[in-house]
């Protein structure tokens, strides 16, 4: 048999060399798996310090604050020395004052604004009022005194204000040279509407410049069939007016009275009634006519 020749098949082994060619290039793979746990942690602590750093400096701000503030509520130089009551005439302050139990031993941060106006609005003669501090030790309260524009009589006499409400009954030493009003009951469901009605007839009659004025008003009387009666200090007659629109049956009194001076009649009448359309029904003793 031939000889046969066993070639060695040598493979050569290729190394990757470094850039100096003598150490071969090792690849730099960080396992994934593994948790930098001890920073994680450095990370934690140092937040955890600042937080409570943080909360520390806010805790010692409040408790100055609250420490600095309760100083203040009894500080002496903080006490109240001064009210100042505008508005209202000397006995209504010192109602006012009584009312509210003010001393010169209560401090001026201590006072509760809005329970001392409250209280004070209470009184029957005060409608607003505004309560402000002025340091170091003064409290400025300014009072919207109630305006008394008619007696109102039901049980007894009542003051009625400008929108009609009634605040205040009259005591015997206070002051009654206002009109009145008369025709109402106490136990009326509509009381509200009505003495909204007779306001809005004062406000007419406060517009008017002659001798229908409010000034020269004597009594205003709520008819029982919804009308309303007028009566006036120089005339003795009652107008019976309309309580949808005062303001053109005041006009077509004016017109009226001007007709009846011409005629020397006017002295005679004893009622002039305007709830018409385009005229007048007057009244003389037991004769009518129409105007």
């Amino acid at each position: 048999m031939g000889n046969f020749k066993m070639r060695k098949s040598s493979k050569k082994q290729r190394v990757q060399t470094g850039r100096h060619g003598d150490r071969p290039l090792r690849h730099n793979r960080r396992n994934p798996s593994r948790i930098p746990v001890a920073g994680i942690i450095r990370n934690i602590g140092s937040g955890v310090l600042k937080v409570s750093l943080f909360l520390f400096v806010l805790t010692a701000i409040s408790l100055t604050f609250v420490m600095l503030y309760n100083y203040l509520l009894t500080s002496p130089y903080m006490k109240l020395a001064h009210v100042e009551i505008r508005g209202v005439d000397k006995g209504i302050r010192n109602e006012l004052l009584q009312m509210c139990n003010l001393t010169s031993e209560q401090g001026l941060l201590s006072l509760k604004l809005e329970a001392l106006k409250r209280r004070m609005e209470t009184h029957p003669w005060v409608r607003d009022a505004t309560v402000e501090r002025r340091f170091p030790d003064t409290l400025i309260v300014e009072v919207q005194k109630e305006e008394p524009v008619m007696l109102v009589l039901l049980d007894q006499f009542f003051y009625m204000n400008r929108q009609g409400r009634l605040f205040k009954p009259v005591s015997r030493d206070e002051e009654m040279d206002f009109p009145i009003l008369t025709g109402l009951s106490g136990t009326d469901p509509a009381q509200n509407e009505k003495l909204d009605q007779t306001a809005h007839v004062l406000n007419v009659l406060k517009a008017q410049k002659d001798c229908w004025s409010l000034q020269n008003l004597s009594e205003i009387h709520l008819n029982k069939n919804g009308g309303i009666s007028l009566y006036f200090n120089h005339f003795r007659a009652a107008i019976r007016i309309s309580r949808h629109n005062p303001a053109r049956n005041m006009e077509e009194l004016k017109q009226v009275a001007k007709h009846l001076r011409k005629s020397g009649k006017i002295n005679l009448v004893t009622q002039i009634d305007l709830n018409h359309v385009d005229s007048a029904i007057v009244t003389f003793g037991n004769s009518k006519i129409e105007i």
